[in-house]
């Protein structure tokens, strides 16, 4: 499971190793490479091997970048000089960097010591759960195929060999075992060879290893399968209230409110956020203030272009002869196409009314004297 889901596993596995067994050979191959001595075809497949890797580290490293910059602007990154662009180019060199010590040197240890996957599934499983398991009952005693006393393994250790943590698997299950299925497909290899059946590794239950019954219909898988139909209702109702568009109302930085002579103000931000891949106009109103309140910046229709995001200055000014304090109101935002109407409740700040009458600063004065 994690070999086939973990972005991690597939990477190293689909992609990194395969260009190793290519340049190097197969596992055994590799470490009769790397105990050679230093010859010009040593030399040269290192080098091809460690350049496709930093190649590779350096493409997934700019498709990272692409989900926050997009396509489009990447290339004209690319295409322009690091300087211009000091803060990507560094993104980019710093996440190539990590990657290629990742895959290139620490490898199957992330999986071994950070992963914290391999933990997780100790703790799920049990002696009925599906894993890659070796038949001791049949492969036991270990010895040579022409020995009608030994067990099926002629302990040729191509298990072993295949396995990219170096594990033995039949040992056990261990918590290095990525299941990748390696091992499965060398011991196949090696019994259809000796002429024995195959599946004296493969995947069925720690119980069903033992010649025991697999029980599939347990407390665990019930609760599981429970929590599983949970997360897919929450990701479906997720999944629903995507809106096309997105509308945010910051406060501006600075002071939290303005007060002149004439009115109480207040400065926001509004950013608008078109996600579709067509053109895209939003249409800003503001509702649930005091009458007489001045609005600023929600003049015009606002354009977008796809994928689009812009900013926008809301100032509201409330004069002085009706202001009564802080209060609530919503700036509601309607996107086209689809009509689809976006609101979100602004906060405006001011002074306590009684300090901007005349009266109460001058009782305010006299208390002082």
């Amino acid at each position: 499971w994690c070999g086939w889901t973990c972005p991690y596993t597939v990477f190293l596995e689909h992609v990194y190793r395969r260009i190793e067994r290519w340049i190097d050979g197969d596992a055994p191959a590799a470490r009769r490479l790397e105990a050679a001595p230093w010859t010009f075809s040593k030399i040269w497949k290192r080098v091809l091997k460690h350049g496709i890797f930093l190649l590779i580290a350096s493409l997934i490293a700019h498709v990272f970048l692409s989900y926050f910059v997009s396509l489009p602007r990447l290339y004209s990154m690319v295409n322009a000089s690091p300087l211009d662009h000091m803060k990507s180019f560094g993104i980019v060199t710093f996440l190539t960097g990590a990657l290629y010590f990742c895959f290139a040197w620490f490898r199957e240890q992330f999986c071994i010591i950070m992963c914290p996957y391999g933990r997780i599934q100790s703790a799920l499983t049990d002696d009925d759960s599906m894993v890659i398991g070796y038949d001791s009952a049949r492969g036991e005693p270990r010895g040579k195929a022409t020995d009608s006393d030994n067990g099926d393994c002629i302990d040729c250790y191509r298990c072993v060999n295949v396995c990219p943590t170096g594990i033995d698997i039949r040992n056990g299950l261990q918590i290095e075992c990525i299941g990748c299925a390696n091992c499965i497909d060398a011991c196949d290899e090696i019994m259809a060879k000796v002429g024995s059946p195959q599946g004296l590794i493969r995947y069925d239950s720690m119980h069903g290893l033992e010649g025991e019954k697999t029980r599939w219909i347990r407390p665990r898988i019930i609760v599981y399968s429970c929590m599983l139909l949970l997360g897919l209702v929450v990701m479906s109702v997720s999944l629903s209230r995507v809106e096309p568009a997105q509308v945010g109302v910051v406060r501006m930085i600075g002071a939290p409110y303005y007060v002149s002579e004439t009115n109480v103000r207040n400065q926001f931000q509004v950013r608008l956020l078109n996600k579709r891949d067509v053109p895209g106009s939003f249409r800003l109103s503001v509702s649930g203030t005091p009458e007489g309140v001045i609005f600023t910046g929600f003049d015009a229709e606002k354009e977008l272009a796809p994928m689009a995001e812009e900013l926008h200055t809301l100032i509201v000014e409330v004069p002085l002869e009706i202001y009564t304090g802080k209060f609530t109101f919503d700036v509601a935002a309607v996107s086209q196409p689809g009509d689809v109407r976006i609101v979100r409740q602004v906060d405006f700040l001011g002074p306590d009314p009684r300090l901007l009458k005349e009266d109460y600063l001058e009782r305010f004065n006299e208390s002082v004297q």
